[in-house]
């Protein structure tokens, strides 16, 4: 089959592999139907070291289920599934408590030997617990917002729903990509009254407005500060989600959250130490929470909301490439001349 491998910073390449086999009892084969790039792939884009062997890509997919192991329940040949980003066995005391992320018998794609999702096909750790099925007859062009749910989408919607977003609350979403116009969508489902999109891309900000963002602030730094402390009465807001993932974004964070507020981190941190002192989060009885979505605890209801029309999550993707020109993908997203690139194989 063919998957993609990253070598190095900028090298992409799409190469012919052995198909997936099943290695435990408790795995099965997904032929992949649709994937996609993920934003988080263009951080070891930029600085990951260089490899001999290269590393599988992708963790967002969606398909049919070809082979199940002999433990594996509640799955057969011919499934249509989607699979979270990031495999559980859903069934352990940290996963009933929702936080599949951090399961003790999880993993995630694209490393300790599994394959990624940018590929022909994957192999599904923990399958009974991490695949979740979608029945057969919904409208084809539904496709690529389902795939939202496999990470996308979902990652918004936990940044929402660990700041707490409610009916009346306001919220301000730092980072203009995909998953922070997806947390637009999901604030704005979750009854947010004010949401204030902090991002410069046009483009990006306009599907932003369409999905209820009620301001749109270019500005960053102190002055990006500023102006949402103007339009919030000096205050900041109840939530404010990072989406961004480096240190100005989070500085922003705490600049205009709102005394007593929260801040969500979706963006993954790249750096270690960050402000918690007085002037950040202590004054202000400011909380902190967020971190790799456990998407695989909201994704039936989301299933439901997609399928019946509520949301259209989907939007986020404005290119498409087959499997072999997966590298245009990613230029294309590090360049900023796309949001979100799907990959069919």
């Amino acid at each position: 089959m063919r998957a993609t491998f990253m070598y190095g910073p900028g090298d992409v390449r799409v190469e012919t592999v052995p198909d997936p086999q099943i290695v435990e009892p408790t795995d099965a084969i997904v032929r992949v139907t649709l994937a996609c790039v993920c934003g988080s792939d263009l951080h070891p884009y930029h600085s990951m070291e260089k490899t001999e062997q290269g590393a599988p890509m992708g963790h967002e997919f969606l398909g049919v289920v070809e082979e199940v192991g002999a433990e594996v329940t509640g799955l057969k040949p011919g499934d249509f599934v989607i699979s979270p980003f990031a495999y559980a066995d859903n069934t352990c005391a940290i996963c009933r408590d929702g936080f599949q992320t951090a399961c003790p018998h999880g993993g995630w794609y694209g490393v300790g030997g599994v394959g990624g999702g940018q590929a022909e096909a994957v192999r599904v750790p923990q399958a009974a617990g991490t695949l979740v099925k979608v029945l057969s007859g919904f409208d084809q062009a539904l496709l690529p917002s389902l795939l939202t749910l496999s990470d996308v989408y979902l990652t918004g919607y936990h940044a929402a729903h660990m700041g707490r977003v409610e009916a009346g609350k306001s919220v301000t979403v730092i980072g203009d990509g995909a998953v922070g116009l997806s947390a637009v969508l999901a604030a704005k489902r979750l009854g947010a009254e004010q949401i204030i999109l902090m991002g410069r891309h046009t483009a990006r900000t306009d599907l932003g407005r369409d999905w209820g963002a009620t301001d749109v602030i270019p500005e960053r730094g102190e002055e990006g500060v500023a102006k949402v402390l103007d339009l919030t009465g000096g205050e900041g807001t109840h939530v404010v989600v990072e989406a961004v993932g480096h240190m100005p974004a989070y500085e922003q964070a705490y600049g205009v959250v709102r005394p007593g507020g929260i801040i969500s981190r979706v963006g993954i941190p790249q750096y270690e130490e960050a402000p918690v002192g007085f002037n950040s989060l202590f004054r202000k009885n400011a909380g902190l929470t967020g971190g790799p979505a456990p998407v695989r605890a909201y994704i039936e209801d989301a299933i439901t909301d997609v399928l019946e029309g509520r949301i259209n999550p989907g939007r986020v993707f404005d290119a498409e490439v087959s499997l072999d020109q997966t590298a245009n993908a990613y230029r294309m997203m590090d360049d900023r001349t796309r949001l979100k690139a799907l990959v069919r194989p």
